[in-house]
């Protein structure tokens, strides 16, 4: 019998954070309280995929643009969504952490939202 697959440890950082307050704030503003419910758990499912890891279906490396930063697009399993997870995943010896550094609209230029490599 094989062991199971280890799974991820996700943290959201403090810009992951901030934007995923201002995401709630803005569509609970144009969209009412219940949407912006909706589009929260919507963006959680897509962190808790994570949780498997940096090869799930739908993680994209950003290569040479972004090396070791990884993206996921929360729409995910028939939930609609216009934003990316870009996160960055590393191991050690006891565990294995995705850090999730923001979550930005899919109309976002990357190059000016992302972390300094």
């Amino acid at each position: 019998m094989e062991p199971a697959p280890a799974l991820w440890i996700v943290r959201k950082g403090a810009a992951a954070n901030a934007d995923f307050k201002s995401i709630v704030r803005w569509t609970a503003a144009r969209f009412g309280h219940a949407q912006a419910r909706v589009y929260a758990k919507t963006i959680d499912a897509a962190l808790q995929e994570l949780s498997a890891g940096p090869d799930i279906i739908g993680s994209k490396a950003l290569g040479d643009f972004a090396p070791g930063i990884y993206m996921l697009h929360v729409a995910r399993k028939g939930r609609a969504g216009r934003h990316f997870v870009v996160f960055r995943a590393h191991c050690s010896q006891d565990q294995n952490v995705i850090d999730v550094l923001r979550l930005l609209h899919d109309s976002m230029d990357l190059t000016r939202h992302l972390p300094p490599g």
